[in-house]
């Protein structure tokens, strides 16, 4: 039935009652279609629905499973004590025209994250407003051993609508893919990282899988032109397929939070580097069309109006107050239920702060949506079509060999926890830290003297 199975997963010796478990999968199920749904547009959202399974099955299949899981990821088990699970549509294949299912089908899986660089006025360090998360969180990765060279990936760059600036995000994510991007063919992972340490990209290997695709009966078989002509091709589609419009929605008339508000570039961006070593300063930024899945992602990412560092005390007014009453929290909705009247309130985009809790609730539930959207997968689903077949109903993309009906679909879409903010807060103090001391001082040499590892400086007045 080309569905996907999705269980729960707890660290050990936290197991839920199979009540948490429906009413977790519920809360899931019940933001994906009363929430994002309205943010992201009907056809790109699949909120999947709750079954329930015999227990044997589910037992069987977690013995068959595990040995298929990362390492990284076993710190967790999966639920076999419910039975409870959702069923998703699988979005390696393609969702919109079920008649193309015995065809050859390729998906590309981006995690594009934030697209925007703080405009608060309660950021401290000033480089925030300059490089954005992404590339600063780069250095401390590789500090930390979780990747061994940085990605020259930078999401503005994916984010500006400017086709030179995403062909160059697009194959920066192709040469250091982390888990920001994966490749799949008939449902098989055929490009990307298994586990955090695993990071070759064999672009040869990839052209190999990707040829039939392209040039289906073309005599360019093997050698580096071939490969950069298919890698190309590919970086040309995914561009094309991400910057179209399949759907309108409600947010699409929503109040949007002007993108000029931010700067339209990252200062610490390779492509821009690049820009300024070739003398050139100015950034084209052509802007996204506004019913692309791209607009519409970064418009609920930049519900984060104020930043984590103007959030984190609003965060703490909703706790204290949670403090003196816990029985509010249900009232509150912050452990949901997830439904309109949810929606409705983070419609309020003021933010002049009133000293409520009410104010306060509705920016800390906004920032978890912002952040729900800084982390989902956009998947693009693409399969070859013939001429004949391409009536003007279906999304065609065109190559120079071959043309594509297409399907952009958005997942990853669970509502970041509220108990997280205090670890989002403590992670953006440490990013900004590592960044300042490690590679801006390294940029500039003054600097560099000054932040000498582990020393204590010592700040000397002297009378004028």
């Amino acid at each position: 039935r080309c569905v996907v199975l999705r269980f729960l997963k707890s660290p050990p010796n936290q197991n839920k009652t199979s009540e948490e478990i429906l009413h977790h999968l519920q809360n899931i199920v019940d933001f994906g279609k009363h929430v994002m749904k309205q943010f992201f547009g009907e056809n790109y959202v699949h909120h999947g629905e709750i079954i329930q399974l015999p227990l044997d099955f589910v037992r069987q299949l977690c013995l068959k499973i595990q040995p298929e899981r990362p390492e990284s990821r076993c710190d967790k088990d999966m639920d076999t004590l419910s039975g409870y699970a959702m069923c998703l549509p699988n979005l390696t294949r393609l969702q919109t025209y079920r008649f193309v299912e015995h065809r050859p089908i390729l998906c590309i899986e981006i995690k594009p994250k934030c697209g925007f660089i703080p405009f608060s006025s309660h950021v401290s360090q000033e480089i925030k407003h300059k490089v954005c998360r992404y590339c600063m969180h780069q250095h401390l990765k590789v500090a930390n051993g979780k990747w061994k060279r940085p990605s020259k990936y930078c999401p503005l760059d994916l984010f500006s609508g400017n086709k030179q600036r995403m062909h160059f995000a697009l194959k920066s994510l192709l040469q250091e893919a982390q888990n920001n991007l994966k490749i799949f063919k008939n449902g098989e992972l055929i490009y990307g990282c298994k586990d955090d340490q695993d990071g070759v990209s064999d672009w040869n290997e990839l052209a190999r899988h990707l040829k039939p695709f392209f040039f289906p009966s073309n005599g360019l078989v093997s050698g580096p032109h071939c490969t950069r002509t298919i890698v190309k091709e590919l970086i040309h589609v995914i561009t094309m397929t991400l910057l179209s419009s399949t759907d309108a929605c409600r947010a699409g008339d929503m109040k949007t939070v002007p993108v000029s508000q931010g700067r339209s570039y990252c200062e610490a961006s390779a492509f821009n580097k690049e820009l300024v070593r070739n003398g050139k300063h100015k950034l084209e930024s052509s802007g996204l069309p506004r019913g692309c899945l791209l607009y519409k992602t970064l418009q609920a990412q930049m519900l984060d109006m104020l930043d984590i560092e103007g959030l984190y005390p609003l965060y703490s007014r909703v706790e204290q107050y949670l403090e003196e009453f816990p029985e509010e929290r249900s009232t509150l909705q912050i452990d949901g239920p997830y439904n309109e009247a949810f929606y409705e309130k983070l419609l309020d985009l003021s933010t002049e702060d009133d000293g409520t809790v009410a104010f306060a609730l509705t920016k800390v539930q906004q920032y978890r949506i912002a952040m729900t959207a800084k982390d989902c997968s956009i998947m693009i689903a693409l399969s070859p079509c013939l001429q004949d077949e391409c009536s003007e109903q279906r999304p065609v993309v065109l190559t120079s060999k071959s043309r594509f009906t297409f399907s952009v679909s958005v997942l990853d879409l669970d509502l970041k926890p509220y108990e997280s903010i205090p670890h989002q807060y403590k992670l953006d103090g440490k990013i900004v830290n590592y960044y300042l001391k490690n590679v801006q001082a390294k940029d500039d040499p003054v600097m560099s003297s000054l932040f000498k590892e582990n020393e204590d400086c010592t700040l000397v007045l002297h009378k004028v």
